[in-house]
């Protein structure tokens, strides 16, 4: 009964889960930084992506370097995807953050590999080359932000963490916004998912 007495706002956040509101304008550096990582760099990581599978395409792919090279992409993807999802969706904590590090370490390692296949194979040509460097770099940059975002879990990455509970996978707090997460994820199946899905199809169609 009492909860009648409640003004509407409070009685809205105790009906439900208050979700991590997207600063459209707040000039607080917190709310910059995440502007930035959420409106900014995740959607526009897509453009280089895209401009690589061009290049790919451009250089005839499925008759040079192949299944080979399109498999590697597709593992470059996976390393990126998956930091990207569990900051998304996941409480940011040392278990995350050293799986976000580890991932941006191996996703690097992958980039060197992936070039060493294609050198030989096909024309890398400059503008390529540049796309690469825009790609190696944003899954980096993308981590710093997020360790500046939350620079408590930093330091209890770097201790070891206070306890367990630090190191186990656990949902948002406050997850972001629905629409935010549906508009992303069509944007990144668009501009990389399906491209590089139809690279990969040409790949084997033409081995066979």
């Amino acid at each position: 009964m009492a909860l009648r007495f409640l003004p509407r706002t409070a009685w809205r956040d105790w009906r439900r889960p208050r979700n991590l509101r997207v600063p459209l304008h707040s000039t607080d550096v917190a709310d910059a930084d995440r502007r930035f990582l959420l409106l900014g760099l995740l959607p526009l990581w897509v453009a280089p992506g895209l401009a690589d599978w061009w290049m790919h395409r451009r250089t005839d792919i499925e008759h040079t370097s192949g299944t080979k090279e399109s498999a590697v992409h597709a593992l470059m993807m996976t390393e990126a995807g998956v930091p990207v999802l569990l900051g998304l969706l996941a409480r940011v904590n040392p278990f995350v953050l050293t799986v976000m590090g580890g991932a941006a370490v191996a996703h690097g390692a992958t980039a060197v590999w992936d070039v060493t296949l294609a050198t030989g194979e096909r024309e890398i040509r400059p503008i390529e080359q540049h796309i690469h460097s825009f790609l190696e770099v944003l899954p980096l940059t993308a981590l710093a932000f997020t360790a500046c975002l939350h620079a408590d879990q930093v330091r209890a990455t770097l201790r070891g963490g206070p306890g367990p509970q630090d190191w186990r996978l656990l949902p948002k707090e406050r997850p972001l916004p629905g629409p935010y997460l549906a508009a992303l994820a069509a944007i990144v199946t668009a501009g990389v998912a399906l491209p590089y899905a139809e690279e990969l199809r040409r790949c084997l169609r033409a081995r066979g």
